[in-house]
């Protein structure tokens, strides 16, 4: 045998023991995170708006906007004018968000531009 080569002899790899990192189970489910991710929210703007104009909304008629503001949504409506007995909300039904706050009487006045969409309620 030539002097140059030399056998080496042959052994398994070995791996060091590696642990998985454990994974946690979410604490809230799907439904929930997709229920707050189709919440209506309000901007700066319409917070102050409605602050200003001493507009207030009832958890009823709050979850009432926001269930008609869906429907619009899934119908292709992006931007709407929800309309209530006490105020005209601007809101963009493609990101649930209320943009800006009329009073009643101060929205019967206004012209709404750049609006696909009218809700009415009367609650």
């Amino acid at each position: 045998m030539d002097h140059r080569v030399h056998q080496v002899p042959h052994h398994a790899l070995q791996f060091p023991n590696v642990r998985k990192p454990e994974v946690k189970q979410p604490t809230t489910s799907f439904k929930d995170v997709l229920a707050t991710q189709q919440e209506l929210k309000l901007s700066k703007h319409a917070t102050e708006r409605l602050s200003e104009r001493n507009i207030h909304f009832n958890d009823k008629q709050w979850q009432t906007i926001s269930e008609k503001v869906m429907e619009a949504k899934e119908k292709g409506v992006t931007d709407s004018l929800v309309v209530t007995n006490d105020a005209a909300l601007v809101v963009s039904a493609k990101n649930n968000v209320v943009v800006t706050a009329l009073g009643r009487e101060e929205a019967s006045s206004k012209i709404f531009s750049n609006i696909d969409g009218t809700i009415l309620i009367n609650d």
